[in-house]
């Protein structure tokens, strides 16, 4: 799988696992780090940088990362996502370039069009002073070859909320009061300057000190990893890894698509529209660029983590849980304190497979009937799949759903658009399901294959899925012991 910053993935993987077997070795202090930091960067000569030293930094900031602290020292960040200022040194800082196909043309179509002087005829072609260009772009629209070019870097591209900006020395900076921790911005930087806070040592310690610890493999889990390994597989290795057990939250989609059925059919009744509360970024869309929308039109059923969070702890008090799966923004979610009961931490598949390395584990295929969600628990993870689920209880409810108008916003882009246009009014359908990710979670940033590899062999997988039905699966567990509204009330 190619992403731009492909040729870090295997080195910052490499550091959180050199992290992991320190804290599974009790030896994660500052003289242990250290000594890690100059064996992965030996020297004399850089491997990836400028020089040692600041390849040495960035680790050490990676390190900061893997055990979740902030990657500045004594940053007072609350952010998951994170800039390590040291790899954030090597991107252009004008957005507008004269490029190689310039003429030197005679009109002079560029200079004439700049107002404020920030263009000048050189020898051979054109120049862009970036101190006095205002980036108005009046200079690319004037060349008549096309010549000047509009550098947008990366991760200001990948960005849905415009929460990137620049400081004055070029170094990427993420508002948090508009980042919605989707996490797009991470592989998308060239130089592997964005990562986000990991979980691995507060898990191994949790590991360690005795405590139930239950991992939640996500729904988008089944094909990730290849059609040999199904949701058996992982639940063993992670009971090989030091898991007391795995519960699929495939279940917890079940859960969240009988309760998210009621309210729609209440705010049908109502003439009201609603949206689904399942993707963590766009909740935090909602919450910090349509906060009215959040108030009035999101399901307040709790999302399917949160649901197998909440069951596990009603049936094992004092248990910690882990979900698993491809979304850095869920390790928002498990962060935000108005929603109690939530999983205590959260891993990527990648970090997933750090930790399973640090301990020599490997995954193997297990066939097996375990099988704890419906099909439609299971194809939570892509889109349309929250929205079909819903309109499937609501039919085993015994509801007529005809005319029911659906709007599948996939993707940053899409879910901006949907919400701009329900806070305008002007959004036809009844009820809008909004995944920030392309395709769904299947399309999630830590996604560990090909969207294409993924579909193959996720398909091959489900389709060894008995056919149970939402409710009938459901009236297995003990739905009366365990809230699924946001603010944990019984009702």
């Amino acid at each position: 799988m190619v992403t731009n910053d492909r040729g870090l993935v295997s080195y910052k993987h490499l550091v959180m696992e050199e992290v992991a077997r320190l804290a599974w070795n009790d030896e994660l202090d500052n003289e242990h780090l250290e000594q890690k930091v100059e064996e992965l960067i030996p020297g004399p000569k850089p491997t990836y940088r400028c020089c040692i030293y600041k390849e040495r930094e960035v680790t050490r900031q990676r390190m900061r990362l893997a055990q979740a602290k902030n990657a500045t020292a004594g940053s007072n960040s609350h952010n998951i996502v994170q800039v390590m200022k040291p790899a954030c040194d090597e991107c252009p800082l004008s957005s507008y370039a004269v490029t190689d196909n310039c003429r030197k043309c005679l009109g002079e179509a560029c200079f004439n069009s700049c107002k404020f002087g920030a263009v000048t005829i050189g020898e051979f072609r054109s120049h862009i002073d970036p101190n006095k260009c205002k980036e108005c772009g009046m200079c690319a629209q004037a060349c008549p070859y096309g010549a000047i070019v509009h550098l947008v870097r990366p991760c200001k591209r990948a960005c849905p909320v415009g929460a990137i900006s620049y400081d004055e020395y070029g170094y990427c900076i993420i508002d948090e009061d508009k980042c919605i921790n989707c996490g797009h911005c991470i592989h998308s930087c060239p130089f592997g300057a964005i990562g986000s806070k990991t979980y691995i040592t507060k898990i191994i310690e949790s590991i360690k000190a005795g405590d139930e610890v239950y991992a939640m493999a996500a729904p988008a889990t089944e094909g990730q990893f290849g059609d040999g390994i199904s949701m058996e597989s992982v639940r063993e290795a992670c009971k090989e890894l030091g898991f007391t057990d795995m519960v699929e939250v495939g279940l917890g989609g079940d859960m969240t698509a009988a309760y998210e059925a009621l309210e729609w059919s209440e705010a049908r009744k109502e003439g009201k529209k609603m949206t689904t509360s399942c993707c963590p970024a766009f909740i935090n869309m909602l919450r910090k660029h349509f906060p009215e929308q959040f108030e009035e039109n999101m399901s307040t059923t709790v999302s399917p983590m949160c649901a197998v969070s909440r069951y596990l702890k009603a049936i094992h008090p004092g248990c910690k849980t882990v979900f698993i799966g491809p979304c850095i923004a869920k390790k928002s979610e498990a962060e935000d304190k108005s929603v109690p009961g939530n999983a205590d931490y959260v891993l990527t598949y990648g970090e997933f497979r750090v930790m399973l390395r640090s301990k020599g584990v490997e995954p193997k295929n297990h066939e097996s009937d375990y099988q704890e969600a419906s099909i439609y628990g299971k194809r939570f993870a892509t889109s349309g799949g929250v929205a079909n689920a819903v309109l499937e209880v609501m039919k085993e409810r015994g509801e007529n759903v005809d005319g029911i108008k659906l709007k599948k916003a996939a993707g940053g882009t899409e879910c901006k658009t949907a919400l701009t246009l329900l806070k305008a009014g002007r959004m036809q359908e009844d009820f809008l399901e909004g995944m920030v990710c392309p395709g769904g979670c299947v399309g999630g940033p830590s996604k560990h294959r090909t969207e294409i590899e993924i579909k193959k062999a996720r398909e091959s997988l489900l389709s060894k899925a008995d056919g149970r039905k939402v409710l009938e699966n459901l009236s297995h567990y003990p739905m009366d012991k365990f809230s699924m509204h946001r603010d944990g009330s019984m009702n």
